[in-house]
């Protein structure tokens, strides 16, 4: 039994086996028909795209290829024109280009026979030339015949009538210069007596001779003039002043020409109305104890001076002299100020020139010292200026400076002429004295009017605080000898149109220049 059994076992586990086997077999054949068919769809459907993708690419590479061939064709077709037109360019430049050989060929031609023409003018005025010197020549002949003398003769009296001529000039120049000279002197003797006014009569403004003293209220005027004028009386002997006490409000006015007793009185009539107690005995007090403080206020203003210049070892009358010159003016110029500003511009020029700076300041400050003693000693301030700086011992230089300042006497030192330049600065900058700064800017514009009127004048320029007008004049219309008959002319309508101080030099600047540039 178990044999059967086992083998009945066996041989249906056999059959199962080749069973499966089958089954495995058709399962698998089947399988692998289904991958087949599979397969082939898929090849099918790839050729499918394949050749879709083929027409595709076909199909952009045909469009490619067209756009291609356009864009080669547009571009062929346009250099194609631009070669045309560059084709007809150098035609037409040929054109041109014969058209100037053509042009050229003409005027060289017509050059050659202008050339030859004026090769024929030349000679023929060559000719003329050589008739016209033997014209001369033959009338120089005649000439001499009929006048009877030579050439060198005739050039003689030529010579002699010139000089004659010019004689002629000279005494009419000589008489011109000796009226300016009279005119001058004229001007330079108003100064004097202006001056002399200043010291004794009257003065050329009101500033420089009176004082006007303001009083609180004009009761004060009657106790200022005192019971039957004692006060009034006591106050000019004491100050040597004028009192004027008219309808002014509330003023009372000084007139003299001291202007340190002036100051004196001043400050003494301050002190008394401040006071109130105004007598004879009063005003005595008040007028000595003002006296003194001006004594002080005088050296206290010279040791301003003398310090601000850096001057030292001047003498103490000295300087009490020099403070008096603040109280002093000429021309409205305060004389201390000029002074001081003459020294300072000495002081440069020396310095320039290699000249003893400190001595040249003190010669500049010193130059106009007799002014503060003019009013109460005779003579020129140039005179006792140089007196009073021998009587203190000053150096030879300054004593020299002082008189010639004004060319009384020839200037011996280069300080000298240095401080009489700086004078003549100080005193003719403009605004410096009484001229106003309107009427010398017209000064200035007429003298240039003057100038700009005459032909060939192409600018004026007046310098020198109108004292000289420089003429440029045009060198193509103007030559050597136009220009100094122009400086003539101009000199005399200045002197007939304008008024004006001193002189006027006038400079005719006649300048040809030849520029070229190297390349």
């Amino acid at each position: 039994m178990d044999f059967i059994s086992i083998a009945f076992a066996i041989v249906t586990l056999l059959i199962g086996l080749i069973a499966g086997f089958f089954i495995s077999k058709s399962n698998y054949e089947k399988r692998l028909t289904d991958s087949r068919n599979t397969a082939e769809k898929i090849v099918e459907e790839a050729n499918k795209e394949a050749e879709t993708l083929k027409k595709e690419a076909l199909l952009e590479a045909k469009e490619e290829i067209h756009a291609y061939r356009t864009e080669v064709e547009a571009e062929l077709k346009e250099r194609r024109a631009e070669v045309s037109r560059q084709e007809n360019r150098l035609d037409q430049r040929e054109d041109n280009l014969d058209q100037k050989s053509q042009t050229l060929d003409k005027r060289e031609s017509t050059l050659q026979s202008k050339e030859d023409r004026l090769s024929a003018r030349q000679k023929r005025v060559e000719e003329l030339e050589q008739k016209a010197e033997d014209l001369v020549e033959q009338q120089q002949k005649m000439l001499e015949r009929i006048a009877e003398m030579t050439r060198d003769e005739a050039r003689q009296k030529l010579l002699e009538e010139t000089e004659q001529e010019l004689a002629h000039e000279t005494a009419v120049l000589v008489k011109q210069y000796e009226e300016n000279m009279k005119k001058d002197a004229d001007r330079k003797a108003r100064n004097l007596i202006v001056q002399a006014i200043q010291r004794s009569a009257a003065d050329q403004v009101s500033e420089a001779t009176v004082s006007v003293v303001h009083l609180p209220n004009d009761d004060m005027k009657g106790r200022i003039i005192g019971r039957e004028g004692r006060n009034i009386r006591a106050l000019e002997s004491l100050t040597g002043m004028d009192l004027i006490i008219d309808d002014t409000p509330e003023a009372v006015v000084l007139s003299g020409f001291d202007p340190v007793r002036r100051e004196i009185a001043k400050m003494s009539l301050d002190k008394l109305i401040q006071d109130g107690r105004i007598h004879p005995g009063r005003i005595e007090e008040v007028v000595e104890k003002s006296r003194k403080e001006m004594d002080d206020r005088i050296r206290e203003i010279g040791e301003e001076a003398i310090f601000e210049l850096g001057i030292h070892s001047l003498h103490p009358d000295l300087i009490k002299i020099l403070g008096r010159l603040h109280f002093r003016t000429s021309y409205g110029q305060n004389v201390l100020q000029h002074s001081i500003e003459v020294a300072k511009m000495a002081g440069i020029l020396a310095a320039e020139l290699g000249e003893d700076v400190t001595l040249a300041k003190r010669a500049g400050l010193l130059h106009d010292i007799g002014k503060a003693l003019d009013s109460e000693v005779e003579g020129s301030h140039v005179e006792i200026g140089a007196e009073i700086a021998m009587r203190y011992k000053e150096p030879e230089t300054v004593i020299d400076t002082i008189a010639s300042h004004h060319g009384d006497v020839p200037a011996k030192t280069v300080i000298a002429v240095i401080v009489e330049a700086a004078d003549t600065i100080s005193s003719a900058r403009p605004g410096a004295r009484s001229e106003s700064l309107e009427h010398y800017l017209r000064r200035l514009e007429a003298l240039e009017s003057i100038s700009n009127s005459f032909s060939g004048v192409k600018q004026s320029y007046a310098i020198q605080a109108g004292r000289e007008i420089r003429i440029v004049v045009k060198p193509e219309e103007i030559d050597d000898a136009a220009a100094t008959k122009l400086a003539r002319d101009v000199r005399k309508k200045i002197e007939n149109e304008m008024d004006y101080p001193g002189h006027i030099k006038v400079t005719v600047i006649r300048e040809t220049r030849a520029i070229e540039y190297a390349k």
